[in-house]
């Protein structure tokens, strides 16, 4: 557990009071609980990070569990991923990975418990009629014509249910509460309902499966979960957790609290919206870079310690918000400013070369790996007469704001000797294609002599050698969405009509320094004055490939 103590909230307030009284035995015990339907995303870091974290802070437990009632949308692809993706953001949970499926006997035995109690009944209602005799915010429920049925027609149809007597849709167990209730959740939710499909876990076993806001309770109550907490889109679900909670005989009584989600601006975090994202192809997968799921921010080059802090940043409180996207690119920035080694790449490369250096010489310079931590060491950068500069470096003329190589003029390659432009070769259609130049050899590690009046230095720009260097791919990335809230559409449109066709710019034919041979998918750099970015998973011994992480400063204007 980190020494740091952790920025109080609410959610810590009411801990403190429940250990201040002697409650739960003074223990604390938390949990995750996805539904494996999905990757997690970046509101999945912070609801994460709190559970795991209350638990370091209070030496209690965070258990990981999956609320695994729908075997139609869930895979074990979605599990596998969940796992790595809380291990990753470097958490641990208590004991074994559990699932809400463990406990389906238990809860077929909770189930008849509450129809032996006259609190469930089948009901023979069509999906539709259900819906139609629930009401909504303005009309309220009528009761259904099966409500009354005995207790012992209630226990022979759930049995039925059960054993596959019944189709899908021709009954449902339901809770018997209010009809007439303000809150929608309490008009006799659905408890059970009849799905023939193989679970992942629990095979063919079972053709009824529990409806989500009756096994997650429950699950809690089993686990013996102390706090209970959620988003506050379950707020409104609480008093059906009670509800089920005091009803059954299980031992312990959770309970159940409420935070505010994350919201970021220029993003979707709805599992059904990144769905569509991946499986319509507007992304390369799950993990594609520009996606908020956790797995998409590790490709992109986003570190756990960032992902931490800025959830930590945003804070816990009971009030909806958005947050600017710029404060999760600053926590990364942040964190790669102090600890990405430093490396040069060229990405729009135009060939310098150097006619008064001897053909053939290479001379190895010593470059920091890191400008401001001495203890990273050092690296060796090889100088050839040919090298790499960037396009955008070089002009034929201009003015003395411009603090790059110009005709005529001088500039420092970085961690080099001072070069001076003497002439430049064009192609037929007037396009530069190579700079002549000589080099000063009393220059490295020290400024010329300003004689005969040939002034400052413009600059300092970087480079690679063109014999040495390596080449590679880097891909350039925007905003997957070009409007703050993509979610918030016209009538006829859709999300995906908000999508940033420009999000994904692939740059072929750029140049890395040598030292970066053989790196490994996830290694971050700050390549110098470009940005910091990441190895692509899909590198290879051929073929360097670099996702760009973020900016070395915001260059996204704040929403007014």
């Amino acid at each position: 557990m980190s020494e740091t103590k952790a920025p109080s909230n609410f959610i810590r307030q009411i801990i403190d009071r429940d250990l201040s009284e002697g409650k739960n035995d003074g223990q604390v015990v938390t949990r995750f609980p996805p539904e494996p339907n999905g990757y997690l995303h970046i509101g999945h870091a912070k609801s994460i990070c709190l559970n795991f974290g209350i638990a370091e802070s209070y030496q209690g437990a965070c258990n990981l569990r999956f609320d695994d009632t729908n075997p139609e949308k869930e895979e074990d692809e979605y599990i596998q991923s969940i796992k790595r993706d809380v291990e990753w953001l470097g958490f641990e949970w208590a004991g074994e990975v559990r699932f809400a499926s463990n406990y389906f006997d238990r809860l077929y035995e909770l189930a008849v418990e509450l129809i032996e109690k006259g609190l469930a009944y089948v009901d023979s209602l069509s999906p539709e009629q259900i819906a139609e005799y629930r009401g909504n915010f303005t009309t309220p429920g009528k009761e259904s014509p099966y409500r009354d049925r005995s207790v012992e027609e209630n226990l022979a149809l759930f049995e039925k249910m059960r054993d596959n007597q019944m189709e899908e849709g021709e009954a449902v167990l339901r809770a018997k509460i209010d009809m007439q209730s303000p809150n929608i959740n309490l008009r006799d939710p659905i408890l059970y309902r009849i799905r023939k499909k193989v679970h992942h876990q629990t095979g063919d076993k079972w053709v009824i499966y529990p409806m989500y806001d009756f096994t997650h309770p429950l699950s809690d109550a089993i686990e013996g979960i102390t706090h209970s907490l959620c988003t506050l889109e379950f707020e409104d679900h609480r008093p059906f957790y009670d509800w089920v909670v005091e009803n059954t005989s299980v031992a312990a009584s959770p309970r159940q609290y409420e935070f505010a989600r994350l919201n970021l601006n220029y993003t979707v975090t709805s599992k059904r919206k990144l769905k569509q994202l991946v499986d319509e192809g507007h992304v390369d997968g799950w993990d594609d870079p520009r996606m908020p799921t956790i797995s998409g921010l590790r490709r992109r080059g986003y570190t756990p310690a960032s992902i931490r802090h800025f959830c930590e940043s945003v804070g816990v409180s009971r009030a909806d918000s958005v947050v600017d996207m710029a404060m999760l690119e600053a926590a990364i920035r942040d964190d790669l400013n102090q600890h990405a080694p430093r490396a040069m790449c060229v990405m729009n490369p135009l060939k310098l070369v150097i006619e008064n250096w001897e053909e053939g010489k290479e001379e190895s310079l010593t470059a920091p790996v890191h400008p401001q931590n001495e203890t990273m060491g050092t690296r060796q950068v090889p100088m050839t007469r040919e090298v790499y500069i960037d396009k955008e470096d070089f002009r034929e003329e201009a003015n003395k704001k411009f603090k790059r190589l110009v005709l005529g003029d001088r500039v420092r390659l970085r961690y080099g000797y001072v070069v001076r432009a003497t002439d430049v070769v064009k192609d037929a259609s007037g396009e530069i294609v190579e700079i002549r130049c000589s080099y000063d050899p009393d220059t490295l590690g020290k400024n010329p002599e300003n004689d005969e009046g040939q002034g400052k230095l413009r600059g300092v720009i970087h480079w690679v050698s063109a014999s040495k260097g390596l080449p590679c791919e880097v891909r350039l990335y925007d905003r997957l969405f070009t409007v703050p809230n993509p979610g918030k559409v016209e009538e006829g449109q859709s999300f995906q009509d908000n999508i940033n066709p420009e999000s994904l710019k692939v740059l072929s034919g750029c140049w890395v320094e040598p030292g970066l041979r053989g790196v490994l998918a996830e290694i971050r750099y700050q390549f110098e004055r470009e940005g910091y970015f990441c190895v692509d998973k899909s590198s290879s011994e051929d073929k360097l490939v670099f996702n760009q992480t973020v900016g070395l400063r915001e260059s996204w204007p704040k929403d007014s």
